[in-house]
């Protein structure tokens, strides 16, 4: 090819949707302009496909690779939507938003894959893969799509979400659209009004973490106002995010964790990541992670992830506490 523009595009932190529309972009402005456009997405698929590669292994790695390729040869673009969080990051890989930004680049077009090949050399997957458009389909609308079974799944959400959870979400809502804190609702679970305890509330878009703030210990006067207050920080205080906009509210899943008092412990083998939450303290440095979550498999890696979170070295000596919580989603 010969006599063209080359734009360089890259990728960011928002989210495999908002990518798609940026795709979606590109090929109206290309529209508008008159222009014939080319989309090359460039990328690597997993780095952790073998234990003597310079990553490491990973079961997700192979997982991935596999299941991105099936999704290549078949034009499934769906399927580039639907990948979490936790098995992108486990397999490492680095050219999914890309192979995503093309997919809606070609938004409601029939196209004919061409897929090319696929190896794994010194444990990082890459494949090649061609498409050609060959007119429109509506049924390939796969922005569409995706926030429809979004959509669903948050409105079953709501149906069925307690007490917990719906004060979180009332609190937050009402914080954002109005800048004012929520009145206590009235009719409130007895066991939220005199019980005290720390609480956790996590956010999550799209599978994605938004925002998680919480408290180890009680520092208001019962439940319901530790969730609240707890809410309200997760949505706009949590200093690895921006806060929460209006916009973003109706996608937003909610879970509130009530920690039971901590105790503490002499080694790992008193821990069960799915049982457990983990504290670990060093001086005046102090990290948590809570229990049963995706991906955090092990003692081992439930420790790792706190004493990083707190600025612990693992060669340091610290002390380790457990607890137990009570999820509500």
């Amino acid at each position: 090819m010969s006599d063209y523009r080359l734009v360089r595009i890259s990728i960011s932190g928002l989210s495999p949707l908002e990518h798609y529309r940026f795709g979606e972009c590109i090929a109206r402005t290309a529209d508008e302009l008159g222009r014939n456009i080319l989309v090359m997405a460039s990328g690597d698929l997993s780095h952790k496909l073998a234990e003597d590669g310079p990553y490491g292994y990973a079961k997700e790695g192979p997982e991935f690779d596999s299941q991105v390729t099936k999704a290549m040869r078949n034009a499934d673009f769906m399927q580039f939507l639907q990948f979490t969080d936790e098995m992108t990051e486990a397999a490492a890989e680095c050219g999914l938003r890309a192979f995503i930004i093309m997919a809606g680049a070609v938004d409601g077009k029939a196209v004919e894959p061409d897929f090319m090949s696929y190896e794994g050399p010194f444990g990082v997957g890459y494949a090649v893969c061609a498409y050609q458009t060959t007119g429109e389909d509506q049924s390939r609308r796969f922005a569409g799509r995706y926030e429809a079974q979004r959509e669903e799944k948050i409105r079953q959400a709501r149906q069925s979400e307690d007490e917990y959870v719906k004060l979180a979400r009332m609190t937050l809502e009402s914080y954002i659209k109005t800048g004012k804190e929520l009145e206590m609702p009235a009719g409130l679970p007895e066991e939220m009004l005199k019980n005290r305890a720390g609480v956790f509330v996590s956010l999550k878009v799209d599978g994605r973490l938004r925002g998680c703030i919480g408290t180890l210990c009680p520092t208001a006067a019962n439940i319901a106002r530790e969730i609240m207050q707890n809410a309200v920080s997760s949505g706009t205080g949590d200093p690895r995010f921006s806060p929460v906009t209006e916009r973003e509210l109706v996608n937003v899943e909610y879970s509130v964790d009530v920690l039971s008092e901590s105790e503490p412990i002499d080694s790992m083998e008193q821990l069960d990541a799915k049982r457990y939450g983990v504290i670990v303290t060093k001086g005046g440095r102090r990290g948590l992670l809570l229990p049963n979550l995706e991906g955090v498999d092990t003692p081992e890696q439930q420790v790792a992830i706190a004493l990083k979170k707190a600025g612990i070295s693992s060669s340091e000596k610290y002390a380790m506490e457990r607890f137990e919580v009570v999820r509500h989603r």
